[in-house]
């Protein structure tokens, strides 16, 4: 199926200044960390107010990494999630389970050093799949980028979401190879951790509009 331009997840969002932003801009949904070991993470307090202020005009993702799923339950539920990206150890039933409890579409995060690893994502059947570069110690926002080349050995049909080192200087060579249902970023287009560059934000916007519409891309309903 042809459709339009990926879609665009600005991720490692602590500000609402920074998600009012990337709304204007365009943005498909915001990442909001809830992980205390990032050096992006929103405080849940923080990550209410940002929900209050854009529900209905944006996906409000939460970002976790190996917690419970009552912890995810009880933030999705607070927060007034509409969707999670479970970027740990989590396996498939885990996913499942999560999506079931909160009624939120489920996007599994991997990072992605050879076939193996790409290979292994298929066996969770959640709403999306993300694919990250690998960074010691770091989940998510590595500002690596990974081998795009091992992508036509994917299989799977659930939509793909391209992260990992993702930059205005590098995303559209990264769409016209992969062609992605969406691009995400959080380190590439940041002032610093945590805090985004109103020009770096801009340019990727532009970057992705330069790739061209009629990319085909994954099929998933907005």
């Amino acid at each position: 199926m042809v459709v339009s331009q990926p879609r665009i997840k600005i991720c490692g969002v602590t500000r609402l200044e920074d998600a009012e932003r990337a709304v204007e801009l365009g943005a498909w949904a915001v990442g909001l960390i809830l992980y205390p070991g990032s050096p992006r993470g929103c405080s849940p307090a923080e990550a209410e107010r940002i929900a209050a202020a854009l529900h209905r005009q944006v996906e409000l993702c939460g970002v976790f990494v190996n917690a419970t799923l009552d912890d995810v339950t009880r933030l999705s539920e607070r927060i007034g999630l509409t969707m999670l990206q479970l970027h740990g150890d989590e396996g498939p039933a885990f996913c499942a389970e999560a999506a079931r409890r909160t009624g939120t579409r489920v996007i599994k995060a991997a990072s992605v050093t050879d076939i193996g690893e790409l290979r292994d994502l298929e066996r969770f059947h959640t709403d999306f799949h993300l694919l990250d570069g690998r960074a010691p110690g770091l989940r998510g926002g590595t500002g690596q980028t990974f081998d795009w080349g091992l992508l036509p050995s994917r299989r799977s049909a659930t939509p793909l979401i391209l992260s990992g080192g993702l930059t205005p200087e590098n995303v559209t060579a990264g769409i016209l190879q992969v062609r992605p249902f969406a691009v995400d970023t959080a380190s590439g287009t940041e002032a610093s951790p945590g805090h985004k560059d109103p020009e770096k934000l801009a340019g990727f916007f532009a970057a992705v509009a330069r790739a061209g519409d009629g990319a085909p891309t994954g099929v998933a309903q907005s």
